[in-house]
């Protein structure tokens, strides 16, 4: 999904609470204290390949190193590069100033994936979740968004990208930016400077 669809996607949506919770969720994975201190998880059929990716991406846009996240992995080949090689074992060493950010496109998170969220948050991790509504992995986080497929206006892959571009920018600027904004500007042009009375 490019910027100008994540933009018409917040236009739809700022009228709803949806674009609130996507907001606040994305400033709890600003307060990561440290780089490598988000850690993203999915289930062991499917891992947060491209949330990772957009993570880094505002990482590195946004200047907040604490956004650089470390992609957990169940079964990491020996082989894999560095970064592609983090195992379970991280989340044993998860400490407070952490962040575990579990991304789960499961009605029902698997048991194992529950257990090392509930061991993380009892080390101190911070524990957020985006889910398709399993109350147990709900119940463990910190803060989580479950989108009902059958409800929810937006889908699992676009409530991804609404929080991975909401963390790499302040909600002000964010507001500011999608078609009420251009519309404004236009406005401003075609009716010309302000008369003062």
């Amino acid at each position: 999904m490019e910027a100008h669809h994540v933009a018409a996607l917040r236009d739809l949506l700022a009228t709803t609470p949806w674009l609130d919770r996507t907001d606040e969720l994305a400033r709890a994975l600003r307060h990561t204290r440290d780089p490598g201190g988000l850690m993203l998880i999915g289930t062991p059929e499917e891992e947060p390949w491209h949330l990772t990716a957009h993570l880094a991406d505002e990482s590195r846009y946004a200047g907040l190193p604490q956004l650089s996240p470390t992609l957990v992995r169940w079964d990491p080949p020996p082989n894999a590069p560095g970064h592609l090689r983090i195992g379970l074992d991280r989340l044993s060493q998860a400490r407070r100033g952490e962040t575990l950010f579990v991304v789960s496109p499961e009605a029902e998170a698997p048991v194992p994936l529950l257990e090392r969220v509930d061991d993380a948050r009892r080390t101190g991790a911070t524990v957020l979740a985006l889910d398709q509504g399993d109350p147990e992995l709900a119940s463990l986080a910190h803060d989580a968004i479950s989108i009902d497929p059958a409800t929810a206006p937006v889908s699992f892959d676009g409530a991804q990208h609404l929080v991975s571009t909401a963390a790499g920018h302040p909600v002000e600027r964010l507001r500011q930016s999608g078609l009420r904004a251009r519309l404004s500007r236009f406005l401003d042009v075609v009716s010309g400077p302000r008369v003062p009375d």
